[in-house]
């Protein structure tokens, strides 16, 4: 069963280590480029409250989400670079103001969500695979603004979330790029922040891919090449799933 009210707190508490890294950053700060190509910390900032706001529309008018994206998504414009740009030249009150005061209330409206499905940009989700992926993105760009700012944050027990969503889109990743879900399971073993074992798949699997945790999520997430990696894959199917991993919703990303 999903702790909807732990998931919530994690993923607060991420938010709030991120907040931590940009709360007094000035406008040059915010103009500072990160390792995703064109994107400003203030893209990365801008794009978080997009999301968000995306994530509270399909929380609380499902009919609305589906129509709003059937209008901006085929208008021929890229609406995520759009919602990055918003934040491009905003003050930092203005821009975190908007990041903070939108993700206080998508967490509010997925603890009030009730378990119903959620319309999204790929398969429907209930509150707590939302929560989850917002934890997911916000610990991904997070990555990203660390980088920019030259930091090396210390992982935490939050990336069981992380990872646990990049084994859950295998058969997604696969999907991505035109391949048949495998058949065959993969057991992921990995080793979590404080050295305690994270396990997914049978015990018995032939395919096997082992490693710590915060590699995974790195790959997982796009902010790593495998090669720079200590995770290592046996059989088929898991050698032929680490180059393609994607935890998040859209095409395949060049990576890094």
């Amino acid at each position: 069963m999903i702790d909807l009210t732990a998931l919530l707190a994690d993923l607060t508490a991420e938010s709030a280590e991120l907040d931590a890294l940009v709360a007094g950053l000035s406008l040059d700060g915010l103009a500072t480029e990160t390792p995703a190509p064109g994107w400003t910390i203030a893209h990365q900032l801008s794009h978080l409250a997009w999301t968000d706001r995306w994530a509270l529309l399909a929380a609380r008018d499902a009919d609305g989400f589906a129509k709003t994206a059937a209008e901006v998504f085929t208008d021929g414009s890229d609406p995520i670079e759009a919602g990055a740009a918003e934040g491009v030249g905003e003050s930092p009150e203005a821009l975190l103001g908007r990041w903070r005061a939108g993700r206080a209330e998508l967490a509010t409206a997925l603890a009030e969500a009730d378990g119903r499905q959620l319309p999204w940009f790929g398969p429907p989700m209930k509150p707590g695979t939302m929560a989850t992926a917002r934890l997911m993105e916000t610990w991904a760009h997070g990555q990203d603004v660390a980088d920019a700012l030259g930091v090396t944050r210390t992982p935490t027990a939050r990336l069981r979330q992380v990872a646990h969503l990049g084994v859950r889109t295998m058969g997604f990743a696969f999907a991505l790029h035109g391949l048949p879900t495998p058949e065959a399971p993969v057991r992921v073993e990995l080793t979590g922040p404080a050295g305690e074992s994270w396990v997914w798949g049978p015990e018995d699997a032939a395919d096997r891919i082992t490693g710590p945790a915060l590699d995974f999520c790195l790959l997982v997430t796009q902010r790593r090449s495998l090669g720079s990696l200590a995770l290592r894959s046996q059989g088929p199917t898991a050698q032929a799933w680490l180059p393609i991993a994607q935890a998040f919703a859209g095409p395949p990303g060049a990576g890094r």
